[in-house]
């Protein structure tokens, strides 16, 4: 029996068949996404319809002169509160899409029924994952630029900050989003049918993460459990970038501390990817619907 590649060869000419393999990949997820254009709506109406329900609710909690602000103030270094909203909900969103879209990405092959003839061919198997994570990559921080244009020309929202650093901890950001997402995109070949853990993932980001509120206002306990989650770095430092001015060694140690994250999720990613496709293929349940 000849044995499928689970591990990346870099021998030269191997090594270019795996490119031109992603770059197929690339090629084939970039047809499906510009087939179905209308995401770039969806790209346009979330950023603007999913922070509306916090920040009208924090304007009621302000007063009718926003008396409240003050203490908001005090609790976060700004008075911006509907920029601080709006960097909490986008980072919360892009782990979201990042679940659905990279996690899940393996489960649409096997809707489509292409999971299995794809998991035969003699390519590198996480070359899978990596084409999806390039296409969604380009979607990703064209959905954050939006984001960005439309609050400071909608609604005149002021992001400060150097904007070098402000993409430096996105990019900081990138390998803890991505290897949660590739975390859960291995856990499909095993168990099918991962919704439910992508709401309880989406949903425990939202509680520990302070998306909408400082860490400090949680009791004890939970602001030791947002410790450990990544996305309460790259919240903190982006909110401290462009809505208090920080320069770099402010956020020095947030960022950091996303580069150990980043580290930690990758190698859980790969491992959790290869042990479960070494546990598919002896169960055979890689072409189980």
């Amino acid at each position: 029996m000849t044995n499928l590649p689970n591990v990346l060869n870099l021998k030269p000419n191997r090594l270019l068949a795996e490119l031109n393999a992603i770059r197929a990949i690339v090629i084939k997820q970039w047809l499906h996404t510009v087939r179905y254009p209308t995401w770039v709506l969806q790209l346009l109406i979330w950023p603007l319809i999913f922070p509306a329900a916090y920040i009208l609710t924090a304007r009621a909690f302000a007063g009718p002169e926003q008396i409240a602000l003050p203490v908001f103030n005090a609790a976060t270094g700004t008075d911006n509160y509907i920029g601080y909203i709006v960097i909490g909900t986008l980072i919360w969103m892009w782990q979201n899409i990042v679940l659905w879209n990279v996690g899940l990405s393996l489960r649409e092959e096997q809707l489509r029924g292409t999971l299995e003839s794809n998991w035969l061919t003699p390519v590198w198997r996480f070359s899978l994952l990596i084409g999806s994570i390039l296409v969604q990559t380009v979607t990703i921080f064209f959905f954050i630029a939006v984001t960005f244009l439309e609050y400071r020309f909608l609604f005149q929202i002021h992001f400060q900050g150097n904007i070098g650093l402000v993409i430096l901890a996105f990019a900081v950001a990138f390998p803890s989003i991505y290897g949660i997402g590739i975390t859960f995109a291995s856990l499909v070949l095993r168990i099918k049918e991962a919704n439910s853990l992508v709401h309880f993932v989406r949903g425990f980001v939202m509680i520990f993460c302070g998306i909408t509120f400082p860490i400090s206002v949680l009791p004890g306990w939970m602001k030791s459990v947002s410790q450990w989650l990544p996305q309460t770095y790259v919240i903190r430092a982006i909110r401290e970038i462009t809505l208090v001015g920080a320069d770099f060694n402010m956020v020095k140690q947030d960022l950091l501390i996303l580069l150990g994250f980043g580290f930690i999720w990758m190698v859980i990613g790969y491992f959790a990817f290869t042990f479960m496709d070494r546990l598919s293929r002896r169960s055979g349940s890689i072409g189980q619907y």
